[in-house]
Protein backbone atom coordinates (compact mmCIF):
# COMPACT_ATOMS: atom_id res chain seq x y z
CA UNK A 1 0.00 0.00 0.00
CA UNK A 2 1.38 3.56 -1.04
CA UNK A 3 0.78 6.26 1.63
CA UNK A 4 1.32 9.91 1.34
CA UNK A 5 1.52 12.52 3.38
CA UNK A 6 0.08 15.93 2.33
CA UNK A 7 0.19 19.39 3.64
CA UNK A 8 0.20 23.04 2.88
CA UNK A 9 2.72 25.54 5.01
CA UNK A 10 4.13 29.33 5.15
CA UNK A 11 6.59 30.47 7.46
CA UNK A 12 6.64 26.86 9.74
CA UNK A 13 10.62 26.28 10.06
CA UNK A 14 9.78 25.99 13.87
CA UNK A 15 6.98 22.94 13.18
CA UNK A 16 8.97 21.40 10.27
CA UNK A 17 11.36 18.79 12.13
CA UNK A 18 8.22 17.96 14.94
CA UNK A 19 5.93 17.12 11.99
CA UNK A 20 8.23 15.24 9.77
CA UNK A 21 9.34 13.26 12.91
CA UNK A 22 5.79 12.14 13.36
CA UNK A 23 4.78 11.15 9.63
CA UNK A 24 7.91 9.15 8.60
CA UNK A 25 5.88 6.10 8.45
CA UNK A 26 4.63 7.74 5.65
CA UNK A 27 5.90 6.58 1.66
CA UNK A 28 6.50 10.35 0.93
CA UNK A 29 5.82 13.61 2.14
CA UNK A 30 4.19 16.01 -0.35
CA UNK A 31 4.06 19.89 0.68
CA UNK A 32 3.32 23.17 -0.74
CA UNK A 33 4.41 26.28 0.61
CA UNK A 34 2.35 29.15 0.02
CA UNK A 35 5.33 31.83 0.06
CA UNK A 36 7.38 31.26 3.14
CA UNK A 37 10.12 34.02 4.40
CA UNK A 38 11.93 32.16 6.67
CA UNK A 39 13.67 28.55 6.35
CA UNK A 40 10.76 26.50 6.36
CA UNK A 41 11.67 25.48 2.62
CA UNK A 42 15.05 24.16 3.10
CA UNK A 43 14.33 22.47 6.08
CA UNK A 44 11.90 20.15 4.49
CA UNK A 45 14.38 19.55 1.38
CA UNK A 46 16.80 18.12 4.09
CA UNK A 47 14.01 16.30 5.68
CA UNK A 48 13.54 14.40 2.72
CA UNK A 49 10.59 16.20 1.59
CA UNK A 50 9.27 17.36 -1.85
CA UNK A 51 8.09 21.17 -1.79
CA UNK A 52 6.63 23.53 -4.30
CA UNK A 53 6.57 26.87 -3.78
CA UNK A 54 3.34 28.93 -5.07
CA UNK A 55 1.54 32.20 -4.20
CA UNK A 56 -2.04 31.39 -3.87
CA UNK A 57 -3.63 34.85 -5.20
CA UNK A 58 -6.24 35.65 -3.72
CA UNK A 59 -5.24 33.40 -0.68
CA UNK A 60 -7.98 30.84 -0.48
CA UNK A 61 -7.44 27.53 1.64
CA UNK A 62 -9.60 25.40 -0.44
CA UNK A 63 -7.44 26.54 -3.44
CA UNK A 64 -4.27 25.90 -1.66
CA UNK A 65 -5.37 22.60 -0.53
CA UNK A 66 -6.39 21.72 -4.14
CA UNK A 67 -2.83 22.31 -5.36
CA UNK A 68 -0.98 20.07 -2.45
CA UNK A 69 -3.10 17.44 -3.33
CA UNK A 70 -2.51 17.62 -7.00
CA UNK A 71 1.54 17.03 -5.97
CA UNK A 72 0.74 13.65 -4.58
CA UNK A 73 1.22 11.04 -6.80
CA UNK A 74 -0.95 9.18 -9.09
CA UNK A 75 -0.06 5.71 -7.44
CA UNK A 76 -1.20 6.35 -3.84
CA UNK A 77 -3.94 4.46 -2.41
CA UNK A 78 -4.03 6.67 0.69
CA UNK A 79 -3.58 10.42 1.05
CA UNK A 80 -3.23 11.78 4.37
CA UNK A 81 -3.67 15.54 4.70
CA UNK A 82 -2.55 17.33 8.16
CA UNK A 83 -0.98 20.94 8.87
CA UNK A 84 2.29 21.61 10.09
CA UNK A 85 0.88 21.88 13.76
CA UNK A 86 -0.57 18.41 13.74
CA UNK A 87 1.28 15.36 15.54
CA UNK A 88 0.02 12.18 14.05
CA UNK A 89 0.54 9.13 16.77
CA UNK A 90 3.20 6.62 16.40
CA UNK A 91 2.46 3.39 14.53
CA UNK A 92 -0.20 5.07 12.60
CA UNK A 93 0.46 3.35 9.70
CA UNK A 94 -0.40 0.16 10.43
CA UNK A 95 -3.98 1.43 11.94
CA UNK A 96 -4.45 2.97 8.18
CA UNK A 97 -3.71 -0.34 6.65
CA UNK A 98 -5.77 -2.35 8.86
CA UNK A 99 -8.73 0.09 8.63
CA UNK A 100 -8.51 0.72 4.72
CA UNK A 101 -10.83 -2.11 3.63
CA UNK A 102 -11.10 -2.89 -0.42
CA UNK A 103 -13.66 -0.25 -1.01
CA UNK A 104 -12.72 2.21 1.11
CA UNK A 105 -12.77 5.78 0.32
CA UNK A 106 -11.86 7.45 3.01
CA UNK A 107 -11.55 7.36 7.60
CA UNK A 108 -12.99 8.48 10.24
CA UNK A 109 -10.77 9.03 13.48
CA UNK A 110 -10.05 10.88 16.44
CA UNK A 111 -8.93 14.91 16.99
CA UNK A 112 -7.75 16.29 19.82
CA UNK A 113 -7.65 20.00 19.10
CA UNK A 114 -6.80 21.47 22.60
CA UNK A 115 -4.91 19.42 25.54
CA UNK A 116 -6.12 20.19 29.19
CA UNK A 117 -3.49 21.96 31.52
CA UNK A 118 -2.97 18.80 32.81
CA UNK A 119 -2.21 17.04 29.44
CA UNK A 120 -5.25 14.96 29.60
CA UNK A 121 -6.93 14.87 25.96
CA UNK A 122 -9.30 18.05 25.57
CA UNK A 123 -11.58 18.62 23.10
CA UNK A 124 -12.01 15.47 20.87
CA UNK A 125 -14.07 14.92 17.70
CA UNK A 126 -14.04 12.86 14.41
CA UNK A 127 -12.53 14.58 11.21
CA UNK A 128 -12.06 12.45 7.62
CA UNK A 129 -8.67 13.61 5.98
CA UNK A 130 -7.61 10.26 5.38
CA UNK A 131 -8.56 9.52 1.62
CA UNK A 132 -8.20 7.76 -1.65
CA UNK A 133 -6.34 9.73 -3.96
CA UNK A 134 -9.02 10.43 -6.52
CA UNK A 135 -12.69 11.57 -6.57
CA UNK A 136 -12.17 14.15 -3.71
CA UNK A 137 -11.76 17.96 -4.12
CA UNK A 138 -11.90 20.71 -1.26
CA UNK A 139 -14.14 23.10 -1.21
CA UNK A 140 -14.81 27.15 0.52
CA UNK A 141 -12.05 29.40 1.04
CA UNK A 142 -11.74 28.57 4.65
CA UNK A 143 -13.08 26.23 7.19
CA UNK A 144 -12.72 23.82 3.86
CA UNK A 145 -14.22 20.82 3.71
CA UNK A 146 -12.86 17.67 1.55
CA UNK A 147 -15.94 16.92 -0.39
CA UNK A 148 -16.92 13.75 -2.85
CA UNK A 149 -16.83 14.73 -6.48
CA UNK A 150 -17.94 11.61 -8.39
CA UNK A 151 -18.71 8.97 -6.31
CA UNK A 152 -20.55 7.41 -3.08
CA UNK A 153 -18.43 7.38 0.29
CA UNK A 154 -17.62 4.12 2.21
CA UNK A 155 -16.29 5.86 5.80
CA UNK A 156 -14.59 3.65 7.71
CA UNK A 157 -13.79 4.69 11.58
CA UNK A 158 -10.45 4.33 12.99
CA UNK A 159 -11.09 5.33 16.94
CA UNK A 160 -7.16 4.37 17.71
CA UNK A 161 -5.74 6.65 15.11
CA UNK A 162 -5.34 10.00 16.80
CA UNK A 163 -3.98 13.03 15.66
CA UNK A 164 -2.98 16.06 18.02
CA UNK A 165 -3.17 19.80 17.10
CA UNK A 166 -0.87 21.88 18.85
CA UNK A 167 -1.66 25.16 17.11
CA UNK A 168 0.81 28.18 17.57
CA UNK A 169 -0.73 30.97 19.41
CA UNK A 170 1.27 34.09 17.87
CA UNK A 171 -0.83 33.18 14.35
CA UNK A 172 -3.65 36.10 13.79
CA UNK A 173 -7.22 34.82 12.77
CA UNK A 174 -7.57 38.12 11.22
CA UNK A 175 -7.86 36.58 8.22
CA UNK A 176 -10.72 34.53 8.73
CA UNK A 177 -13.57 36.97 8.82
CA UNK A 178 -13.10 38.12 5.05
CA UNK A 179 -12.67 34.74 4.40
CA UNK A 180 -15.96 33.55 5.93
CA UNK A 181 -17.40 36.65 4.20
CA UNK A 182 -16.01 35.64 0.57
CA UNK A 183 -17.72 31.95 1.72
CA UNK A 184 -20.80 33.05 2.35
CA UNK A 185 -21.06 35.57 -0.56
CA UNK A 186 -20.53 32.67 -2.60
CA UNK A 187 -22.47 29.82 -0.66
CA UNK A 188 -25.50 31.77 1.07
CA UNK A 189 -27.84 28.87 0.85
CA UNK A 190 -24.69 26.73 3.04
CA UNK A 191 -25.79 26.63 6.16
CA UNK A 192 -22.46 25.75 7.47
CA UNK A 193 -20.95 29.04 6.24
CA UNK A 194 -24.04 30.69 7.88
CA UNK A 195 -23.03 29.37 11.26
CA UNK A 196 -19.12 30.25 10.76
CA UNK A 197 -19.86 33.64 9.70
CA UNK A 198 -22.46 34.50 12.38
CA UNK A 199 -19.69 32.99 14.90
CA UNK A 200 -16.75 34.98 13.63
CA UNK A 201 -18.96 38.10 13.99
CA UNK A 202 -19.60 37.23 17.39
CA UNK A 203 -16.28 37.34 17.91
CA UNK A 204 -15.40 40.63 16.55
CA UNK A 205 -17.83 42.09 18.33
CA UNK A 206 -20.55 42.86 15.83
CA UNK A 207 -23.32 41.59 17.82
CA UNK A 208 -26.41 42.63 15.80
CA UNK A 209 -24.71 41.13 12.57
CA UNK A 210 -23.93 38.02 14.47
CA UNK A 211 -27.76 37.72 15.61
CA UNK A 212 -28.86 38.22 12.08
CA UNK A 213 -27.23 35.22 10.53
CA UNK A 214 -27.26 32.87 13.10
CA UNK A 215 -30.93 33.29 13.43
CA UNK A 216 -31.01 32.78 9.81
CA UNK A 217 -28.38 29.56 10.27
CA UNK A 218 -31.36 28.36 12.51
CA UNK A 219 -34.41 28.50 10.30
CA UNK A 220 -32.70 27.36 7.43
CA UNK A 221 -34.22 24.27 5.56
CA UNK A 222 -31.02 22.78 5.02
CA UNK A 223 -29.61 23.36 8.98
CA UNK A 224 -30.75 20.15 10.29
CA UNK A 225 -27.57 19.25 12.74
CA UNK A 226 -29.27 20.15 15.86
CA UNK A 227 -25.61 20.91 17.74
CA UNK A 228 -24.74 23.34 15.52
CA UNK A 229 -28.07 24.56 15.50
CA UNK A 230 -27.88 24.87 19.14
CA UNK A 231 -24.44 26.59 19.34
CA UNK A 232 -25.69 29.24 17.17
CA UNK A 233 -28.74 29.30 19.30
CA UNK A 234 -25.98 29.76 22.50
CA UNK A 235 -23.68 32.39 20.35
CA UNK A 236 -27.20 34.44 19.79
CA UNK A 237 -28.01 34.43 23.45
CA UNK A 238 -24.01 35.10 24.37
CA UNK A 239 -24.67 38.60 21.56
CA UNK A 240 -27.68 38.88 23.19
CA UNK A 241 -26.17 39.52 26.82
CA UNK A 242 -23.44 41.64 24.99
CA UNK A 243 -26.33 43.96 24.18
CA UNK A 244 -27.69 44.13 27.70
CA UNK A 245 -31.02 42.11 26.46
CA UNK A 246 -31.37 39.31 28.91
CA UNK A 247 -34.47 38.74 28.43
CA UNK A 248 -33.36 37.03 25.07
CA UNK A 249 -30.35 36.02 26.10
CA UNK A 250 -32.39 33.60 28.66
CA UNK A 251 -35.21 32.89 26.03
CA UNK A 252 -32.01 31.50 23.67
CA UNK A 253 -30.29 29.73 26.43
CA UNK A 254 -33.38 27.58 27.17
CA UNK A 255 -33.87 26.93 23.12
CA UNK A 256 -30.09 26.07 23.11
CA UNK A 257 -30.68 23.40 25.40
CA UNK A 258 -33.91 21.91 24.03
CA UNK A 259 -32.26 21.55 20.75
CA UNK A 260 -29.65 19.26 21.63
CA UNK A 261 -30.04 18.07 25.36
CA UNK A 262 -27.07 15.36 25.66
CA UNK A 263 -24.92 19.00 25.43
CA UNK A 264 -23.26 19.90 28.57
CA UNK A 265 -22.51 23.45 26.77
CA UNK A 266 -25.49 25.00 26.60
CA UNK A 267 -26.42 23.81 30.27
CA UNK A 268 -23.26 25.34 31.41
CA UNK A 269 -23.94 28.73 29.77
CA UNK A 270 -27.33 28.71 31.37
CA UNK A 271 -25.93 28.06 34.87
CA UNK A 272 -23.61 31.23 34.28
CA UNK A 273 -26.34 33.51 33.18
CA UNK A 274 -28.15 32.28 36.84
CA UNK A 275 -24.68 32.81 38.63
CA UNK A 276 -24.05 36.37 37.48
CA UNK A 277 -28.00 37.03 38.40
CA UNK A 278 -27.01 35.23 41.40
CA UNK A 279 -30.39 33.19 41.32
CA UNK A 280 -28.38 30.52 43.18
CA UNK A 281 -31.50 27.16 43.01
CA UNK A 282 -31.32 28.13 38.89
CA UNK A 283 -27.57 28.01 38.87
CA UNK A 284 -27.49 25.08 41.13
CA UNK A 285 -29.99 23.26 38.94
CA UNK A 286 -28.34 23.53 35.57
CA UNK A 287 -24.63 22.93 37.16
CA UNK A 288 -26.16 19.48 38.27
CA UNK A 289 -27.89 19.12 34.74
CA UNK A 290 -24.31 19.77 33.30
CA UNK A 291 -22.73 17.39 35.59
CA UNK A 292 -24.77 14.65 34.43
CA UNK A 293 -23.47 14.48 31.12
CA UNK A 294 -20.33 12.37 31.98
CA UNK A 295 -18.32 12.24 28.71
CA UNK A 296 -18.03 15.21 25.73
CA UNK A 297 -19.31 14.69 22.47
CA UNK A 298 -17.29 13.78 19.76
CA UNK A 299 -17.70 16.98 17.85
CA UNK A 300 -16.17 20.45 17.38
CA UNK A 301 -19.22 22.04 19.20
CA UNK A 302 -16.95 21.24 22.82
CA UNK A 303 -15.75 24.05 24.98
CA UNK A 304 -12.83 23.70 26.93
CA UNK A 305 -14.51 25.13 30.25
CA UNK A 306 -17.55 23.08 30.06
CA UNK A 307 -15.42 20.27 31.09
CA UNK A 308 -13.02 22.22 33.17
CA UNK A 309 -13.36 22.79 36.83
CA UNK A 310 -16.37 25.61 36.30
CA UNK A 311 -19.45 23.83 36.90
CA UNK A 312 -18.10 22.14 39.97
CA UNK A 313 -17.24 25.36 41.15
CA UNK A 314 -19.70 27.33 40.51
CA UNK A 315 -22.14 24.29 42.26
CA UNK A 316 -20.04 24.75 45.22
CA UNK A 317 -21.10 28.44 45.52
CA UNK A 318 -24.49 28.00 45.23
CA UNK A 319 -24.85 25.04 47.13
CA UNK A 320 -23.43 26.86 49.68
CA UNK A 321 -25.24 30.13 49.37
CA UNK A 322 -28.37 28.23 49.69
CA UNK A 323 -27.00 26.65 52.95
CA UNK A 324 -26.83 23.50 51.80
CA UNK A 325 -22.89 22.74 53.17
CA UNK A 326 -22.33 19.23 52.65
CA UNK A 327 -23.41 19.53 49.22
CA UNK A 328 -20.99 22.47 48.79
CA UNK A 329 -18.05 20.99 50.62
CA UNK A 330 -18.97 17.83 47.83
CA UNK A 331 -18.76 20.09 44.60
CA UNK A 332 -15.67 22.33 46.23
CA UNK A 333 -13.38 18.80 46.77
CA UNK A 334 -13.95 18.22 43.55
CA UNK A 335 -12.94 21.40 42.16
CA UNK A 336 -9.62 21.63 44.02
CA UNK A 337 -8.90 18.04 42.59
CA UNK A 338 -9.56 19.58 39.03
CA UNK A 339 -7.32 23.02 40.07
CA UNK A 340 -5.02 22.34 43.24
CA UNK A 341 -3.72 25.55 42.47
CA UNK A 342 -6.70 27.77 42.91
CA UNK A 343 -6.44 29.66 45.94
CA UNK A 344 -9.75 31.15 45.53
CA UNK A 345 -11.26 27.81 45.61
CA UNK A 346 -9.26 26.78 48.07
CA UNK A 347 -10.63 29.42 50.48
CA UNK A 348 -13.90 29.00 49.47
CA UNK A 349 -13.48 25.32 51.10
CA UNK A 350 -11.85 26.66 54.10
CA UNK A 351 -15.54 28.96 54.01
CA UNK A 352 -17.45 25.73 53.65
CA UNK A 353 -15.26 23.59 56.31
CA UNK A 354 -16.06 26.52 58.84
CA UNK A 355 -20.18 25.91 58.48
CA UNK A 356 -20.00 22.82 59.04
CA UNK A 357 -18.43 22.98 62.35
Amino acid sequence: MKIYVYAICKDEEKFVDRFMDSVKEADGFYILDTGSRDHTVELFKRRGAYIKEKKIVPWRFDVARNFSLKLVPKDADVCVCLDLDDIIMPDWRRKVEEAWKPGTTRLSYPYVWYVNEDGTDGGVFYTQKIHKRFGYTWKYPIHEALTPTNHCENIVTCSDLLVYHHPDPEKSRGQYLPLLELAYGENPEDDRMAHYLGREYMYHGAYEKAIELLKRHVYMRSSKWEEERSASMRFIAFSYGMLGNRIEQERWLYRAVGEAPLLREPKVALMMFYYQAEKWIETLSFAKMALEIAEPSRIYINEPESWGVLPYDLASIAAFHLGLYTLAKEYVEKAIALKPEDERIRDNQQLILDKIR
